[in-house]
């Protein structure tokens, strides 16, 4: 008789808990599983509202304004209800921070590519009048295409090199 080695025994309980919970979800109703679900998410609902009030509760067990006036009672409130806006928003800041940073480089390369599209149009032009590059009739035309073909060139350059720098 063989011995199984720890390796086998790895593998043999592994694949033992995959069948059992594969049997589980695939022997439910999708109604069932779905009611399961469902259940599950209104009491982690429960209990994350209830953390929520009980961080803005006051350290004492009393009930929340027995024994103070309404005004106070209403300070406590507007003071909650301040922090739980704050906190949602450093929240929603957080998520959208790398969406905001991958967004600027994206912004940064297209402009880079519209710069480089009317560069490439002042090169066209450019090559139109190079005759005239000392003397002639579209000298004024060749110096004004070669200084807007330096302007794009650079905005384009720059921008691709901003966004690389991100």
């Amino acid at each position: 008789m063989r011995s199984i080695g720890n390796r086998e025994k790895r593998q043999t309980a592994h694949s033992g808990a995959t069948r059992i919970a594969a049997t589980i979800i695939n022997g439910m109703k999708p109604e069932k599983f779905g009611r399961v679900l469902g259940t599950g998410m209104r009491v982690a609902g429960r209990i994350a509202g209830q953390r929520i009030a009980g961080s803005t509760q006051p350290a004492v067990s009393q009930p929340q304004g027995a024994g103070l006036p309404a005004r106070a009672v209403g300070q406590n409130v507007a003071r909650a209800t301040v922090q739980t806006s704050r906190g949602v928003a450093r929240g929603i800041g957080g998520f959208l921070r790398p969406f905001g940073r991958v967004g600027g480089i994206l912004w940064l390369e297209v402009t880079g590519v519209f710069f480089f599209l009317f560069a490439l149009v002042f090169v066209r032009s450019l090559w139109i009048h190079k005759e005239s590059w000392a003397q002639g009739p579209d000298h004024q035309k060749f110096l004004g295409s070669a200084a807007l073909l330096l302007l794009f060139l650079y905005l384009a350059i720059s921008s691709f090199w901003r966004a690389r720098r991100r």
